[in-house]
């Protein structure tokens, strides 16, 4: 395990690596990247980049999405894969929306979870991100680079990394943590191989010391 000094050390080089750490999910009203993270389950974000612009053209408001005809709304989506449930949520959601909360989207995790098609992930997601809150979103490269760097012991329950992370982590940074963590996956720590060598934090990594220690012994 990380000591809380190397923890903030990460924290560190990480910010200094990819200072804009925000979600790469395009959106531009709350309730779309709701749905734009509904759609990205099991979908890459940039797939889903280029199917929210037409949706949200052919859907302009709330209420239109909560009007839709399914099989319409599923033409919409198809690319992006498990449309017949992803459309169902996605009218179910904006239906409670309205009912329940004023069209709008509501800003703590009892309540986001209560919306159909959201969980924890999405949730912290839109407390982070929408509402400025401490938030942990434990996304696949969370959990891989969660284990890889050490901050976490083998763990792969996203509840439960989430509340370990909670603890290690700032809570002010908790957030854009979790976005670097992301950027740092897909650029330098794929779950194929980790490019150790290019790697911005390999000195206070579990895995890049590992390597650094087998390359040594070569």
């Amino acid at each position: 395990m990380r000591t809380q000094r190397q923890i903030n050390e990460i924290i560190a080089r990480l910010e200094a690596e990819y200072p804009g750490a925000q979600c790469s999910l395009d959106y531009g009203k709350d309730y779309e990247l709701l749905f734009a993270t509904r759609l990205a389950a099991q979908c890459t974000d940039e797939r889903v980049n280029k199917i929210t612009p037409a949706l949200y053209t052919r859907y302009p408001t709330l209420q239109a999405l909560a009007e839709a005809e399914p099989e319409a709304l599923e033409a919409c989506i198809r690319s992006c894969g498990f449309y017949h449930s992803k459309a169902r949520d996605i009218i179910a959601c904006a239906q409670t929306l309205i009912a329940r909360h004023g069209g709008k989207v509501p800003d703590t995790m009892e309540a986001l979870t209560a919306l159909p098609g959201v969980g924890r992930k999405t949730a912290n997601l839109i407390l982070g991100d929408v509402f400025g809150k401490p938030a942990v979103v434990v996304d696949t490269h969370c959990i891989r680079l969660s284990n890889r760097i050490g901050l976490v012991e083998d763990l792969k329950d996203p509840a439960r990394i989430e509340t370990a992370l909670r603890k290690l982590l700032p809570p002010e940074k908790s957030s854009d943590f979790c976005h670097r963590l992301v950027l740092h996956g897909r650029a330098v720590c794929p779950a194929r191989k980790p490019l150790c060598e290019g790697c911005c934090i390999r000195a206070l990594c579990e895995t890049g010391m590992k390597t650094d220690g087998e390359n040594n012994r070569a």
